[in-house]
Formats: structure tokens, C-alpha cells, sequence
């Protein structure tokens, strides 16, 4: 197979160095992108899974957007409810009657929702909920897991990072994943001073693999919290929609207080929501947060567009059904050139590395190579499956895939023969 030369890519990054800090910012940075030479930095167009760079090449989009494109890039059901929308009002100087509709969808669809805020990113809501949990207990303490994100805010960073303070996390305490022990030690320790509990569904960092919650643990950690008057805080913002409508709580068996939902909302358009139970909506009333534009009615129309275009459609199911499906594939073909896939995560949200490969260069080099022939993978994060990947595109990136394997051995079998010559 050809591939893929990226230069229209590498001059406007060349440009936007001068201009914008790093170029391409926060977690579209080419930072994390090994080999560098591998990945295009900008996109000219999208269809469906499709994804076209400046340079006019072509990717089944494993990344969709980091999350937010669920059932494909320019889908006529969301696309027309947004611009009918944005024909009639979008921004203005009171709330929008869509904001009432949605509110009163998410509150019919999610069983735990007694009512429903809107905003703009996950970072947005996730501060929100950890707002609402100290107004309710006038307590200050988060319990939150190591390794877990919850948006770039300086209380979710680590002390060391440039901007932010000691103080900034003193009230922060982390503790490891599926380590319930760890968590009733701390609520032990600071049993008076504990305000909220927050976690993904499941645990889902980057440059390691994915866990799923251990039999009975999120069982036992609504309880705990239960007893002890802390409010449970599931942060839905990556997972959302894509294990289960009605929360990725509801996959798992177990029920929050608050969950925070934002990248596959809206499918693409920017908006993100905390949904809650009746027990918080006068400590939510009196928490002031707020945005210039948050009441924009076009992304909430789409919102609404989107969930129920998924739900009629049951995406989650079909998501994990071609995500299996993919995998079970490409860890065939490894398997023929004598690799093993360590596949952790939903299959609707997988996190795929090499088994051996303790560098990861040789994993790297694999998504490279993919992506450099016409499939956007990352090495370092979880993918993303959308409704819109077809069993035609499983099929082309399956050929990718053996194809990219072809080149590597023949370059391990180059650079041997070079060596012993």
C-alpha cells in the first residue's frame, strides 16, 4: 500500500507555531503522536467515519473527534435540527424553549435524573457537580482515583504542573482503582470533611490499560457513600451513551447522585450536561455557574436530535457489537504475525497495546504505520467506535492492519540483515 506524505499538514503547524501556543493545543497536541511523521495535525472535511486532512488523505476515524462524533460526521438528523434551530434563535437574551425540552428528555431517558444543567465541556460540569456536593454537606474534601481525569481544571491537575497551586489540590484525595479498601480508609481518615466521591464508570487513563470495576465494587462503594451522607459523582463524559441510554451507571448496576455527560451528547455540537437527583436540586439552585454561551439553543436541539436518533437506533448495542467485531479481527491477524493485543475497555471504547512490548515503540510504530496507510489509531489513548463504522470499513482496516504488520517485519528483517552484514 501507498503511503500517506503530510506536508500542507506540516506547514500550517510550522505557521501556527508562531501564533498559538504549541501550535495545536491541550489533547489535539501532535506531542503524544509517535512516530510524529505518522500523523496529519489538520483536517479538511468529514462524512460519516471518514476523516480528510489538508493534504487530501483519507482515515476511517477511529478517534471520532476524541469522543464527541457517535453516530457519524454530518449526520442529517442532528445536523438538520441544529440549523433549523439556528434558523429561528441560537444565541439570545433569554433561555430557549429547547432548553426545557432537553432538560425534560434526559430526565425521561436517565433513571437516576430528577433534572438536568447544560454548559458547554466536560470541565464545566465535572466543577459543577463537585460544587453542588459542598454545598449540600458544607463539606470540602473530593475523593477522586489516581490517574482519573476530569477535565484540565487546576483541582484536577497534579501540584507539580505549571499554574497550578498546593492549595489548589490540598482539598483533592486520590486513591487507587477498584481499591474499595483504600476508599473506606479515607472516608475513615476524613470522615467529617468528606464531600463528594468522583470516578469514570469505568477507568479509562491513557498510556496504560483500561480496567473494568471488580465484581460487587460499585455496589459496595454506593453503599459506603450512602451511609455516610457523601455525594457519588460519576463522571459520564467520555463513556456516555456508549455503554448504556440511560447512563453508563446502568450498564454497571448502580446509582449515582450526579453524572456529568458532555463528548457524545450532541454529536459533535458543543454542549455537556449534569444530570442529578431531586435530594441535590436545591444545593445545585444555589450553586452560581454560568457561560456566555450556555444557553445557545442550536447545540441543544441537536443534543435532543442526537439522543433520540441513538436511541431509536439503540447505538450503545451496536457500538459494542462492531467494536467486538473489530477486535476479534485484528487480534486474529496479530496473532498470525505472532503479536498478542492486550484489549482492555468497553468495545464500543477500547484501549488497545502490544503484549511484550514494555517501551511501547513497537505499538507506536503499529498505529503509525495504520495511520499513515489510511486508519487513525492512537497509541496512547482509548479509540472510539461510532454507529457510522461500517463492515466495509472493519474490512479496509483489517487489510490496513495486515498490511502495516507486513511492513514492520520487513523493516525488522532489513534492519537484521543489516546488522549481521
Amino acid at each position: 500500500m501507498d503511503t500517506y506524505q503530510y506536508a500542507q499538514s506540516q506547514a500550517l503547524f510550522t505557521r501556527a507555531a508562531k501564533v498559538i501556543p504549541c501550535g495545536v493545543y491541550g489533547h489535539f497536541s501532535p506531542a503524544p503522536y509517535v512516530p510524529i511523521t505518522a500523523y496529519p495535525f489538520y483536517a479538511a472535511r468529514t462524512q460519516g467515519c471518514h476523516i480528510w486532512d489538508v493534504d487530501g488523505n483519507e482515515f476511517i476515524d477511529y478517534m471520532c473527534a476524541y469522543g464527541p462524533m457517535v453516530i457519524g460526521y454530518k449526520n442529517p438528523v442532528v445536523d438538520e435540527a441544529f440549523l433549523a434551530q439556528a434558523r429561528v434563535a441560537d444565541g439570545a437574551s433569554m433561555a430557549s424553549p429547547k432548553m426545557v425540552e432537553l432538560a425534560e428528555y434526559l430526565v425521561d431517558l436517565i433513571p437516576v435524573a430528577d433534572w438536568a444543567f447544560f454548559a458547554k465541556n466536560g470541565a464545566d460540569v465535572t466543577n459543577y457537580a463537585c460544587m453542588i456536593a459542598r454545598a449540600a454537606t458544607g463539606k470540602r474534601k473530593i475523593i477522586a482515583i489516581k490517574g482519573g481525569y476530569h477535565g484540565p481544571s487546576a483541582w484536577m491537575q497534579g501540584p507539580c504542573h505549571p499554574g497550578v497551586l498546593e492549595e489548589d489540590v490540598a482539598h483533592v484525595i486520590r486513591i487507587p482503582w477498584n481499591d474499595y479498601a483504600a476508599l473506606e480508609r479515607a472516608v475513615d481518615q476524613h470522615h467529617d470533611d468528606v464531600a463528594g466521591f468522583i470516578a469514570t464508570p469505568y477507568h479509562h487513563p491513557v498510556f496504560v490499560d483500561n480496567a473494568m470495576p471488580a465484581e460487587g465494587y460499585w455496589q459496595k462503594v454506593e453503599a459506603l457513600l450512602r451511609r455516610k451522607g457523601i455525594v457519588f459523582i460519576i463522571d459520564d463524559v467520555r463513556t456516555g451513551f456508549r455503554l448504556h441510554m440511560g447512563g453508563s451507571n446502568e450498564y454497571f448496576g448502580f446509582k449515582p447522585d450526579l453524572i456529568a455527560f458532555c463528548k457524545a451528547l450532541a454529536n459533535g455540537y458543543p454542549i455537556s450536561a449534569l444530570v442529578g437527583t431531586g435530594a441535590l436540586k436545591s444545593a445545585a439552585a444555589k450553586v452560581f455557574q454560568t457561560g456566555s454561551y450556555w444557553f445557545s439553543a442550536a447545540p441543544m436541539a441537536a443534543a435532543l436530535a442526537c439522543l433520540e436518533e441513538m436511541k431509536r437506533i439503540d447505538a450503545p448495542r451496536l457500538m459494542l457489537d462492531q467494536g467486538k467485531k473489530l477486535l476479534d479481527g485484528m487480534t486474529a491477524i496479530a496473532r498470525g504475525y505472532g503479536h498478542t493485543f492486550n484489549i482492555t475497555g468497553a468495545t464500543s471504547m477500547p484501549f488497545l497495546s502490544t503484549a511484550g512490548d514494555e517501551s511501547l515503540m513497537f505499538h507506536q510504530s503499529l498505529c503509525g504505520e495504520c495511520t499513515r496507510r489510511g486508519v487513525l489509531f492512537t497509541s496512547h489513548h482509548n479509540w472510539f467506535m461510532s454507529t457510522a463504522h461500517t463492515d466495509a470499513d472493519i474490512q479496509r482496516t483489517w487489510d490496513i492492519l495486515d498490511d502495516a504488520f507486513q511492513a514492520l517485519k520487513k523493516g525488522a528483517n532489513t534492519t537484521a540483515a543489516a546488522a549481521v552484514g
